[in-house]
């Protein structure tokens, strides 16, 4: 077992199925040692759990749990490419797209929880730049979107 999977099952958490592309995409390519993921829905057994704008039928707090989720999501299509998630050097770059009602402006407080996900699987390792978007919808309307970029050590 892995440094990272032994981490994870440390956190109780599971690493997921990759979740199959809805459109022509890939869900995560690798150029050198740079992967870069597609944006990462929530989907849990291949269904969105909730939909919706947050600040309106989705709660912060849900949104936030939801991108913990799809931070699952993006480590699982990083493995898919990479073999081994011990293989990740840092994360790089992580950007989160919240669909938001037109009065909500805690998309940072959302995308925490994919960047809360990050450090407590990755470590030090998990720290990385990142943007918090605020839009309209998002797809199957999803609350939350996000996807990651991670630089890996060579193989």
């Amino acid at each position: 077992m892995s440094a990272v999977d032994a981490r994870l099952a440390e956190l109780g958490l599971t690493l997921p199925a990759v979740v199959p592309p809805l459109a022509a995409y890939q869900p995560a390519v690798q150029s050198g040692v740079y992967v870069y993921t597609s944006g990462q829905l929530p989907m849990v057994d291949g269904k969105l759990p909730v939909t919706g704008k947050v600040g309106a039928e989705v709660t912060a707090e849900e949104a936030k749990e939801l991108a913990r989720t799809c931070a699952l999501n993006a480590l699982a299509a990083v493995k898919s490419v990479a073999g081994d998630l011990d293989r990740v050097a840092r994360v790089v770059k992580v950007v989160g797209f919240v669909a938001s009602a037109s009065d909500f402006t805690g998309q940072p407080g959302v995308i925490n929880g994919a960047s809360e996900l990050l450090g407590e699987v990755l470590g030090d390792k998990g720290v990385h730049a990142r943007s918090a978007v605020g839009v309209v919808v998002l797809p199957l309307d999803s609350p939350v979107e996000v996807e990651i970029q991670v630089e890996l050590t060579e193989a």
